[in-house]
């Protein structure tokens, strides 16, 4: 054992302060001829075989510990001896800290969630002259995403202020200003050393539910939310005579403009690149440019390959000032059918290809009515503020516009590939008339090569004199090209956006929320997680091969609010589909240039993670070279208190089945990606042998089983991450009470089934675990939801002591009733 100051003080003669003490490092040796004294829990019948407990850096081995990360601060530890079954002492240390990216990622994603609305307004304004019933409907969309951004700045400034803090704790759980951060997000781990074996650790990383606490549960959560308002809005797009865009289409548009704004400037990048390559007269560096040139023109194309483009330009052409289509002119009786083709031929047919605006049959309007875009600027183009059945009026004083050529549009795509093809064909040719020269009779080739460093040295810049006309038309085609894809689009998301005010905007503001929550939470596990790896070759080969599953463990019931909580959990956990990862190497190894960075869209994200110079420099040259590192994320939901009993005898569980159903099949069919591109050999083994295709099987007999808390679906599901390299996630509410249930006997089942923990240990370490102080108050650490004072220590929730909350639902269906009979006796 290692001794060293600076911890608790100790007391010569009980008056005065002689030192301080700290255990920093204990020394297995010989543990079975230790005798360790025991200190008593609040169960008199046991004795819990605490060790040591430390709230300070001190306390904590840092050269025997893999360390968790440089996001994580505060720990919080606790040391227990444990006997085998073959009567030996294992050690085992509990270690809790608090998480930074609590904050900071949701602070980024604030800033870019304010970036990406103040840029789509300005796309807005950048449509150039509407109608006025466009205008109108632009103005308003306007005002929505003002009033959003305006919402996240006040937001951010208030999360700005704070220090210090590094977790929302629940009592904070409903306080608008803190409603992007998750509660109660900590990392635990259970580090066990026994005599003559390699010590192992275990990793899990609590939270509570991501959900949006201050919007209320009272109409549900995201779930039920978006098919309700999916439903509703094609009732809404009719009322506001806008197109109806499936959630599809609104995704492609946000793709394509996202790619856009992605590869624009990287080909302009790469022209240029090409272009001092030629300068240069480097043969190597010029093909290389073009070659990337090549692909990423290539990439850009495929982008805009669409037909959703070309049938959002028509759109747009029709929402201008005075326009009339051919069949108006053609029969001005009909007239108000012209714009059936475009503004609701989306709703005809359900196929793809025929669901796109412009590609389905017209729709008659009533009355004969003319149902031109370019309605009288002083109507509200709201349905109940004009009046329904009003007749919308054409105003002829404005003059009509030009006929739209349909084909515009598939010339100016066009012209980027033929403009890359003279490029190609120009540097094909360069470096054909320079092979030519390179290529003399032996005894001449030096002479030769002399005098073609000479005319190269009088002519620097032909190469590039030949280029550069290419290269620039290259660059002004991709520019034209992107100005109007991009106002295409941003059609599209308008209508998308003005047939769902105000609800649209709302279901935004709470989605942002949720994902907030979520992404910190999953940034904090992919962290820990790779730190804990990065000395396994494995883990780091089936990193960039396959990725990471992260599973989510679940303890919400189906019942009152926490079914909305649920629902909001879903779609948020969903979510992180959009996420990726990066690892980059840090500039410095200081702490600030080793935290994460967020960087995207709300359609795509991606996380960088800074390493210091010499661990990057170790890691497979395929991540360091920044290929990008999926995650994929399964939820798995078993409710296990009192109103989980309610809801399985009179509410409905198919949420829960359904969410688990799901997710089972997306971890199968991550398990049979990662059986065909790694060998099975190169997961860890455990004394549980148990075959991992057997332990889907398992699962997926346990998700289709009608069994009342079948809790055996998320021991399989843990188990099965745990065998996968996966990150592991344990949620319910408020991450407190049924989360150390559940994470301390999930500790204690791994000390029995891979440490072979004595079965007379298994209950005294279960409840040493679950106790909050030990005799003798080591710390006296308040209560940090109690609002007490903490040091920034915060009293781990998984040893409070916690009374067993799960009843019988005979006993408590008994209770029911005589509460019924008891509350009618009385007001009777």
């Amino acid at each position: 054992m290692k001794m060293s100051a600076n911890a608790a003080p100790w007391y010569s003669d009980g008056a005065c302060a002689a030192g301080t003490v700290v255990v920093s490092r204990l020394k297995m040796g010989e543990m079975e001829e230790v005798d360790v004294d025991h200190i008593t829990t609040d169960v008199p019948s046991h004795k819990c075989p605490l060790v040591c407990e430390s709230a300070s850096h001190a306390g904590i081995d840092r050269e025997n510990n893999p360390p968790t990360g440089p996001v994580f601060k505060n720990p919080i530890c606790k040391v227990y001896r444990f006997q085998t079954e073959d009567s030996k002492w294992m050690l085992v240390r509990e270690q809790m800290e608090e998480c930074t990216l609590s904050f900071s990622v949701p602070k980024q994603l604030l800033s870019l969630y304010i970036q990406e609305d103040m840029s789509r307004v300005q796309d807005l304004r950048e449509l150039g002259e509407l109608s006025p019933h466009w205008d109108n409907l632009r103005k308003e969309v306007m005002t929505r995403y003002g009033g959003i951004i305006s919402s996240y700045q006040e937001t951010f400034a208030e999360l700005d202020k704070i220090t210090g803090r590094s977790f929302k704790p629940s009592c904070c759980k409903a306080q608008k200003s803190l409603q992007f951060i998750p509660i109660n997000l900590h990392t635990q781990r259970m580090r066990v050393t026994c005599p003559k074996k390699t010590d192992a650790f275990y990793d899990i990383v609590t939270v509570g539910a991501p959900a949006a606490h201050f919007q209320g549960f009272k109409c549900g959560g995201l779930q039920r939310l978006l098919s309700r308002y999916e439903a509703e809005k094609k009732s809404f797009s009719t009322a506001y005579q806008c197109i109806y865009y499936s959630p599809q289409h609104t995704a492609k548009a946000q793709e394509v403009l996202s790619t856009m704004s992605l590869l624009q400037p990287l080909i302009t990048s790469l022209a240029e690149q090409l272009l001092q390559a030629a300068q240069e007269h480097s043969c190597p560096g010029l093909r290389d440019a073009l070659k990337n040139l090549s692909d990423k023109t290539e990439q850009f194309v495929h982008t805009l390959k669409d037909e959703l483009v070309k049938s959002a330009l028509l759109a747009l052409h029709a929402a201008r000032p005075g326009y009339v289509s051919k069949s108006q002119k053609q029969n001005p009786a009909q007239g108000g059918q012209h714009q059936g083709r475009v503004l609701q031929g989306a709703e005809q047919s359900p196929s793809p290809a025929q669901g796109l605006p412009g590609h389905s049959p017209a729709t008659s309007t009533t009355d004969g009515t003319a149902m031109c875009n370019n309605v009288d600027g002083s109507q509200n183009p709201h349905p109940l503020m004009r009046g329904e059945g009003a007749p919308l009026k054409h105003q002829d004083s404005i003059p009509h516009h030009k006929e739209y050529d349909e084909e515009e549009w598939d010339r100016v795509w066009a012209n980027v590939a033929k403009c890359l093809n003279c490029v190609i064909a120009m540097v094909d040719k360069l470096l054909e008339e320079d092979n030519s020269k390179q290529e003399p009779v032996p005894e001449q080739q030096q002479q030769q090569q002399q005098l073609a460093d000479v005319i190269i040295s009088h002519n620097p810049g032909t190469w590039k004199e030949q280029l550069c006309p290419l290269v620039t038309r290259l660059k002004e085609c991709v520019m034209e090209v992107v100005e109007k894809a991009r106002r295409g689009m941003t059609f599209v998301l308008l209508q998308e956006a003005a047939c769902s005010i105000p609800q649209g905007f709302l279901l935004q503001q709470r989605r942002d929320v949720v994902f907030s929550q979520a992404l910190a939470a999953l940034a904090c596990g992919f962290v820990m997680r790779l730190y804990a790896g990065m000395q396994d070759q494995g883990f780091l080969r089936q990193l960039h091969l396959v990725g990471l599953v992260a599973q989510f463990e679940s303890l919400l019931s189906t019942y009152s609010e926490e079914i909305g909580m649920l629902e909001d959990m879903e779609v948020g956990i969903s979510d992180l589909q959009r996420v990726l990862f990066q690892i980059t190497e840090a500039q410095t190894d200081d702490f600030r240039d080793l935290q994460p960075l967020v960087c995207g869209r709300r359609d795509h994200f991606t996380v960088e993670v800074p390493l210091p110079r010499l661990v990057f420099q170790s890691l497979p040259a395929e991540i360091r070279e920044g290929k990008p590192l999926r995650v994929f994320p399964v939820m798995f939901n078993v409710g296990i208190n009192e109103q989980q009993t309610i809801a399985e005898r009179f509410g409905d569980i198919t949420l829960q089945e359904r969410i688990n159903q799901r997710n089972f099949e997306t971890l199968e069919a991550y398990y049979k990606s990662l059986s065909e591109k790694l060998p099975l050999e190169c997961l860890p083994s455990f004394q549980t042998q148990a075959d991992l295709k057997e332990l889907l099987e398992t699962l997926g007999q346990n998700v289709v089983t009608k069994k009342r808390k079948n809790v055996e679906i998320l021991w399989i599901a843990a188990t099965i991450c745990r065998r996968l390299n996966g990150i592991r996630f344990t949620s319910c509410k408020s991450a407190k009470d049924r989360t150390s249930m559940s994470v301390t006997l999930e500790q204690c089942a791994l000390l029995r089934d891979e440490h072979q923990l004595s079965k007379d240990f298994f209950i005294r370490a279960l409840d040493c675990m679950r106790s909050r102080l030990t005799q003798g108050d080591v710390g006296q650490w308040d209560d940090p939801e109690a609002g007490g004072p903490t040091d920034n220590k915060p009293a781990s929730r998984h040893f409070y002591p916690i009374a067993l909350l799960l009843v019988s639902s005979h006993l408590l269906v008994v209770w029911l009733i005589l509460s019924l009979v008891f509350l009618l006796a009385k007001y009777q």
